[in-house]
């Protein structure tokens, strides 16, 4: 199978394959390799749990003061969720976009951010994408963790602890992507039902050739669904820290995945993958690749795009079929 050099300026190797636990029949050999590649590495995923653990012990107001919302402690929360998006979204831009620290290597699409357009909120891509990101995002990110940490302040929501259920308070975290990877293609399906799209799920699209900033840069309305999928923990006996997990999870991943870079190299060596080459051809051609690899929802229901030509002329074909239709 092919690619043309026209399409990317840089591309895995082709066709992508995409690895996933779920299989039939089940090979334990291939799931262990599948869970130590994203676990036992510099994952963003690890990265992220390191980050969740740090903001539960040293940046999260005690539950006790959580018993009453007000305003204290509902800002402090909201601060470090805007801290953390600032300091990912915002340095791997500094990195990659202002100071160019890795230049064209390893980036997919080497065309510029848009400028002066009417398609974004003030005419440019990345004000439209902090906008969006911030105003939006952030907000109602905040507003679903400060819920969650009142409900457990006062005891209505169900909680475990590490030392009560440590097998079940770990395996939580390997869990955890595997849900959001099934409510999120679920989700994404839905939104691009034409009505939905043009309404709302049109707003992230508008990033073609995406970056840091563009991974949360939602509809409002769209944060209301993508942020909700650590609500499952309202039925699902968890803790605190699965829940920030999970919602940092939800928004620092997509503001890694959407980086527009492969991965960050030093000294001309790979120190963590970033970028998800199977998300960016979505944003290149839209009708496939709804999902994550965690769960191959893309492939058991034949939306999988492997990256080659070959894939796209068939998709382009599919979409030219049901435009007639």
């Amino acid at each position: 199978m092919t690619q043309s050099s026209k399409t990317w300026n840089w591309a895995p190797d082709l066709p992508i394959e995409g690895q996933s636990v779920f299989m039939f029949p089940p090979n334990p050999w291939v799931i262990l390799r599948v869970l130590s590649s994203v676990w036992l590495t510099i994952s963003g995923r690890v990265v992220i749990l390191l980050t969740a653990c740090i903001s539960w012990l040293f940046f999260t107001p005690p539950l006790t003061q959580c018993v009453n919302l007000e305003l204290g402690w509902v800002g402090y929360i909201y601060a470090r969720n805007l801290s953390l998006m600032v300091l990912f979204a915002g340095g791997l831009h500094l990195y990659f976009y202002t100071f160019k620290m890795q230049g064209e290597e390893l980036r997919f699409d080497s065309r510029d951010v848009v400028r002066d357009t009417s398609v974004f909120t003030f005419r440019n891509q990345l004000h439209d994408n902090i906008f969006w990101s911030v105003a939006s995002g952030l907000t109602i990110w905040t507003v679903y963790e400060v819920l969650f940490m009142w409900g457990y302040a006062n005891a209505a929501i169900p909680r475990i602890t590490l030392v009560g259920n440590p097998v079940w308070y770990c395996l939580l975290f390997v869990l955890i992507p595997m849900w959001y990877a099934l409510h999120f293609y679920w989700m994404h399906r839905l939104e691009h039902w034409k009505p939905l799209y043009k309404a709302i799920h049109s707003v992230h699209h508008r990033n073609i050739n995406t970056g840091p900033w563009s991974g949360i840069s939602m509809h409002p309305l769209e944060h209301l669904i993508y942020v909700a999928s650590p609500l499952i923990h309202v039925i699902i006996p968890s803790s605190p820290l699965h829940v920030i997990y999970h919602f940092q999870f939800t928004m620092l991943a997509a503001i890694i995945t959407h980086c527009g870079y492969e991965a960050l190299l030093l000294r001309g060596k790979r120190v963590i993958e970033l970028g998800y080459f199977f998300h960016q051809l979505h944003h290149r051609f839209f009708d496939c690749n709804y999902g994550t690899d965690d769960m191959p929802w893309d492939k058991w229901f034949r939306t999988f795009h492997d990256g080659t030509d070959e894939a796209t002329n068939a998709l382009r074909e599919k979409q030219r079929r049901r435009g007639r239709g």
